[in-house]
């Protein structure tokens, strides 16, 4: 029996510390030119697998990877953990109940944005010619695997390039995230499905339903019973002070590793059981941004870049890369995904000027494109050239998303944000508690100005809103908006709490700036353009420090109009 060396150890840390290095150092590089680090993770594998290292120093190769049974196993443990703690974060980012709440237009769009392209996928695939199978016999399963590919959306790099364009906390930013939530469960339970059906293989019919019919039932307990349960798990250890984020960290990965057990058992795959695991803990409202931001910030900074790297050690990339099934997989999967979410888009009510954005959001691919990838090469499913293709077609979906979004964007007819700040509609300081008691003032500074008059009606459109998701931002800002009926023109007041008010912040620090955004119902994406602004303005350390400073309101208002006045030069507008 093979015993685990001073040497194989030696060889895992040095694999360890080059793979983990490199990748943080490119996807910071990749980051700052708006990239997801996910292509600088596999590069980085690329770069020292067998495709360039292997090739022009195998020797260098072969003794930092050795092909050698412990050596490969040690690190394909390490690598498999990123998986499990990916697919959790990610269902930690899922907020079920309020995709649930918005399920007419969310659904409408995730429905859409999986049937069609599931549908024309499918039939795209039933038609690659057999040297691109694995097993010819198999052309069913491979056609649905495809299928379930160029469906499934990557949440994770749309919410970054959200986060980037400042659109994350607006109605817009809401809308697709909850809809790609929605998008992702139904994915993944496909694939989990269509791996299951190829498994299976051979097995009777009875047997075959009775495993859809257990996955079903998995999936219904834990989006329904086992929300519950994991909530009041939570506001258990909360209510004994135990310490956090290690708490809550190791509850949910406790909980993955159960519901990958019980998924195993039903016949799904064990990453589908951590995936619906992160949803059940994200559900508890007890959970602290701060604690899921920490979690997040853990699990991409470690786990995540060792995994993606370990790909790239797998095998020669320009030996299996066939270009023009790389064109079809990218092409494919960009405009399949983008006419299905935009035919759902129309039966929405979202304005005509958001309605392409949306459908933008959800052409990327990424992580979990791959993921799916390498689980059906290692069950034969796909040859390494159609692996390969995922992979170059999830990188190339995931690069094109970002600056696509951005010039749709920056092609929206500017309005004069400043407009609509309300002059008399300052209020410094502000002494509140709560951020309940801060909206309940501003909703009647803001229904005095805009002629409402009915300050109940104000607070309440804004504070199911909030509700629905917070909308603190990062460095004390935090913008909570409505819509409200009877409201002629957009309206936006300003308070200013020194101390600083508790809104669940994503960086854990109160809201020093509170922005209240009105706007009518039927807005026409204005109110998209007033958040990205004031998050843009908010920035800005001087025009922070030139608020903290103010001594009074007018001070403020001319630091905004300054503010704003040098945004329009720099939009050229």
């Amino acid at each position: 029996m093979p015993f685990m060396t001073d040497h194989h150890l030696f060889i895992f840390l040095l694999q360890i510390f080059l793979l983990l290095g490199l990748s943080r150092l490119g996807g910071e590089v990749f980051n700052r030119f708006h990239q997801p680090a996910l292509t600088a993770e596999i590069f980085v594998g690329i770069l020292l697998g067998p495709t360039v290292l292997g090739h022009f120093f195998p020797a260098i190769h072969a003794f930092i990877f050795p092909n050698e049974i412990i050596q490969q196993t040690m690190f394909e443990t390490v690598a498999w953990m990123g998986a499990f703690f990916l697919l959790l974060e990610t269902g930690l980012e899922i907020d079920f109940s309020s995709a649930w709440r918005q399920r007419g237009d969310a659904l409408k769009i995730a429905l859409a944005d999986t049937l069609i392209p599931m549908i024309l996928g499918f039939a795209l695939a039933w038609f690659l010619p057999d040297q691109y199978l694995a097993a010819p016999g198999q052309r069913l399963s491979f056609a649905l695997f495809i299928a379930v590919i160029l469906t499934t959306s990557a949440m994770p790099i749309t919410a970054r390039v959200l986060h980037d364009l400042n659109l994350n906390k607006t109605d817009l930013g809401f809308l697709i995230m909850s809809a790609l939530s929605v998008n992702d469960i139904i994915g993944w339970l496909l694939f989990t499905l269509v791996f299951g059906f190829f498994v299976q293989t051979g097995a009777s019919i009875s047997s075959i339903l009775g495993m859809f019919a257990g996955a079903l039932a998995f999936v219904l307990f834990c989006l329904t019973i086992g929300r519950f349960l994991s909530n009041w798990a939570v506001n258990q250890m909360k209510a004994l002070k135990l310490p956090e984020p290690a708490s809550s960290l190791t509850y949910i990965f406790l909980l993955g590793v159960l519901c990958a057990a019980a998924a195993k058992q039903v016949g799904l795959h064990a990453l589908f059981g951590f995936f619906l695991a992160g949803i059940m803990a994200g559900e508890a409202r007890s959970l602290s941004e701060k604690t899921r931001q920490t979690i997040s910030q853990m699990v991409y900074a470690i786990f995540v870049p060792l995994f993606f790297a370990g790909i790239g050690l797998k095998m020669d990339f320009l030996k299996y890369f066939d270009p023009w099934l790389v064109l079809f997989i990218s092409a494919a999967g960009i405009g399949l995904r983008f006419f299905g979410a935009w035919v759902g888009v129309q039966f929405t009510n979202v304005p005509k000027v958001n309605r392409s954005a949306v459908a933008i959001a959800h052409t990327p691919g990424g992580m979990m494109e791959i993921v799916m990838g390498l689980l059906a090469l290692e069950y034969h499913l796909i040859t390494p050239t159609v692996f390969i293709a995922i992979v170059f077609g999830a990188l190339i979906t995931a690069i094109v998303m970002g600056p696509w979004l951005s010039w749709r964007i920056a092609k929206r007819s500017h309005v004069s944000v400043f407009e609509y700040f309300a002059r008399r509609g300052i209020v410094i300081p502000l002494r509140v508690k709560t951020r309940d008691e801060a909206i309940m003032q501003l909703a009647k500074v803001a229904s005095d100005e805009s002629g409402i008059n009915d300050e109940d009606l104000v607070a309440n459109a804004v504070l199911q809103r909030e509700n629905l998701m917070g909308t603190a931002i990062e460095d004390g800002v935090a913008l909570p908006h409505g819509r409200v009926e009877g409201l002629r023109k957009p309206i936006v007041v300003f308070a200013r709490s020194l101390s600083g008010v508790e809104w669940n912040s994503p960086d854990g620090k109160p809201s020093q700036f509170i922005f209240l955004i009105l706007t009518p119902l039927e807005d026409d994406g204005v109110h998209v353009q007033i958040l990205r602004a004031i998050a843009q303005v908010m920035q800005d350390p001087t025009n922070i420090q030139n608020i903290l400073n103010a001594k009074e309101s007018e001070q403020i208002w001319h630091t905004f109009q300054n503010a704003f006045t040098q945004l329009y030069v720099k939009r050229g507008v």
